[in-house]
């Protein structure tokens, strides 16, 4: 072993941190334990009988094109058919629009790899996704977080930020925003306030990061427009995921853009892994093909609408009365927030050795190192019951920590 293994690492490793979430895991095999940690969708929405046949399928008349090196844009089929979905949906969008890649954090990673120098500022929200954190953080991104409202980013605390950055000499490189369904919050961003931050961007001539992985998963309210479509000048790279609405471990996700941004993202992913697998890319093609993938993402709705629905339910009727938590429209998380005295942070261990539940703590979330005293919940991967009991012992834990600090 190298003696001064420090000295040979790089800025980038130096600067990176492990992801909480990833480190919680080792914590769940313990029996008993509930997990609201994770964004993991339940094993019941795997097509695993469906994709028995079509592996088969495959295998018997395409093998040599499976197995083999595929092109860095993407499965040509698979491209296809994805372009086909968006252009039913009313959307202008054409081939040369969208690449595939391994999956979103892919996508978030050579976003920041083809855009980010180290002390480049960009925009992310207060809270925001750690994966798009940690990707962010590795080029060496200042991130300025911005605060945010039951309708998405303040656009006024944005764009004064943005001008105290120019001022200093440095344009933020992106916006980065989650608008649907947002991790971990779980808040929708409306259509004005999609405009209001667009207008933004447009002025400042800056580009907008949309990741989108949890729009197809709607339980309630009325669908918003993507930020892209609303754009429409090319300012909006459009990322999405087949990890939440058909299998997250066969690592595809796409971005949308303007040809010459996607150009730039082909390049730096032929430095990455040359090609995402054309064998996962080609089941996904098919299965899509054969139609089933919107008849499944109805049946994950349905399935996860009861979730939310009764996750919402045993919050009312277990949390603190001094908590708060965000009432989400779909997706996969909301997002509770305790008295300011709570660190959801260092009782995190002590609630899953004394009630046995897992969840996240929200300084995972923000950029600044606030959120000490929220938490992220996920409401899929449990089922009802489990997350009805998860809740109560939730309720239970931080019930006594507030009598004690009475």
């Amino acid at each position: 072993m190298i003696k001064d293994l420090q000295s040979a690492l790089s800025t980038n490793i130096k600067g990176m941190k492990r992801s909480a979430i990833r480190e919680l895991l080792k914590y769940l095999g313990q029996p008993g334990l509930i997990s609201f940690s994770g964004g993991f969708p339940s094993p019941l929405t795997f097509p695993i009988e469906e994709l028995k046949v079509i592996m088969n399928e495959v295998m018997e008349t395409e093998a040599a094109y499976a197995l083999q090196y595929g092109a860095t844009e993407g499965d040509p089929l698979l491209r296809e058919l994805m372009v086909k979905r968006y252009q039913a949906t009313g959307m202008k969008l054409e081939m040369e629009n969208l690449i595939i890649t391994t999956a979103s954090q892919q996508a978030l990673d050579l976003v920041a790899k083809i855009f980010v120098d180290r002390g480049d500022p960009v925009i992310v929200g207060l809270p925001s996704y750690l994966g798009g954190l940690s990707a962010f953080n590795s080029y060496g991104a200042k991130m300025i977080g911005i605060p945010m409202d039951d309708e998405g980013e303040d656009p006024q605390i944005m764009e004064a930020k943005i001008k105290e950055e120019i001022a200093n000499g440095k344009k933020p490189k992106f916006i980065y925003v989650i608008p649907d369904f947002q991790n971990p919050a779980g808040m929708t961003m409306s259509e004005k306030r999609r405009l209001e931050i667009i207008d933004i961007a447009r002025r400042y001539d800056i580009i907008i990061i949309e990741d989108s992985p949890y729009r197809e998963l709607r339980y309630e309210g009325t669908e918003q427009k993507t930020m892209y479509e609303l754009d429409g000048t090319g300012h909006v790279i459009l990322m999405g995921t087949f990890s939440k609405i058909f299998c997250p471990g066969f690592r595809i996700g796409w971005v949308i853009g303007h040809p010459d941004i996607l150009d730039k993202i082909v390049i730096a992913k032929q430095a990455t892994d040359l090609c995402t697998p054309p064998f996962t890319q080609r089941l996904a093609a098919r299965y899509i093909e054969k139609g089933l993938l919107d008849t499944k993402i109805q049946e994950i709705i349905q399935m996860y609408s009861v979730k939310q629905k009764g996750m919402l339910k045993a919050l009312d009727e277990f949390m603190p009365e001094e908590f708060s938590w965000t009432r989400p429209e779909g997706g996969l998380f909301l997002m509770a927030k305790g008295p300011e005295y709570i660190n959801t942070d260092t009782l995190l261990l002590d609630c899953i050795k004394e009630a046995k539940v897992a969840y996240v703590a929200g300084t995972s979330f923000f950029c600044d190192g606030g959120g000490q005293n929220t938490m992220r919940l996920n409401f899929s991967y449990e089922d009802l019951e489990t997350n009805h009991e998860g809740a109560k012992r939730l309720g239970g834990f931080y019930k006594d920590i507030i009598a004690k600090n009475k």
